[in-house]
């Protein structure tokens, strides 16, 4: 299973949660919370842009519906600290209490992660399970899926336009990338190019 600081790492550029660089402005403003806010009121702050209980409309914007309750929490405290890259994030994050941010993780991690439906290259799928099996199963397990016990970046079901704008943030160094991920992704993109990515974002996508 992946470290916490791995998975973190990789859902703040692809996944999860992260908003990115090509898909919102860096100078929009920061949400006004009341205090006492109730979860379902918090969670509604981010309904704009993640969608209604964190199922997101897509396509730029990743689904926070499931995800675990603590990695919501680390991830926005690393948004809030400015030690995640973000566009948007940081500022909004900054917005939120701990106590708030905490509802927020509880909240979206008791709502059921609904796959993003979006066209599939069914040619590439095989392949992509393959490449998938071969180099990402050993963190990202169950193909990507969610499991109730383990901590994780989302990736089967995920919007594919954000898969790609956040591995377009590891490739052109905006984010960290895990030692492990890039030792994997070298080797990946040596043997099977560009080609091989769009197989893997094909088998996601097909995970509806």
């Amino acid at each position: 299973m992946a470290t916490i600081s791995m998975k973190l790492a990789f859902l703040a550029g692809a996944v999860t949660l992260g908003l990115s660089s090509a898909a919102f402005a860096a100078d929009a403003p920061a949400p006004e919370l009341m205090s006492g806010a109730s979860a379902r009121m918090l969670s509604e702050t981010c309904a704009g842009c993640h969608g209604t209980d964190g199922a997101s409309a897509g396509p730029a914007i990743p689904t926070i519906a499931g995800m675990n309750g603590e990695y919501f929490v680390e991830l926005m405290q690393g948004y809030k600290k400015d030690e995640v890259y973000g566009t948007i994030m940081n500022r909004i994050a900054k917005g939120y209490t701990e106590e708030e941010i905490a509802l927020m993780g509880t909240f979206f991690a008791g709502k059921k992660f609904k796959p993003a439906k979006q066209k599939v290259d069914e040619g590439l799928v095989k392949t992509g399970l393959k490449l998938h099996d071969k180099y990402c199963e050993k963190c990202h397990s169950e193909g990507g899926k969610i499991l109730e016990d383990e901590e994780y970046y989302i990736l089967a079901g995920q919007w594919t336009p954000y898969l790609k704008y956040a591995m377009a943030d590891f490739m052109e160094k905006r984010r960290e990338m895990p030692k492990k991920m890039k030792k994997k992704l070298d080797k990946l993109i040596e043997k099977e190019g560009d080609a091989g990515l769009e197989a893997l974002y094909a088998y996601y996508a097909s995970e509806q």
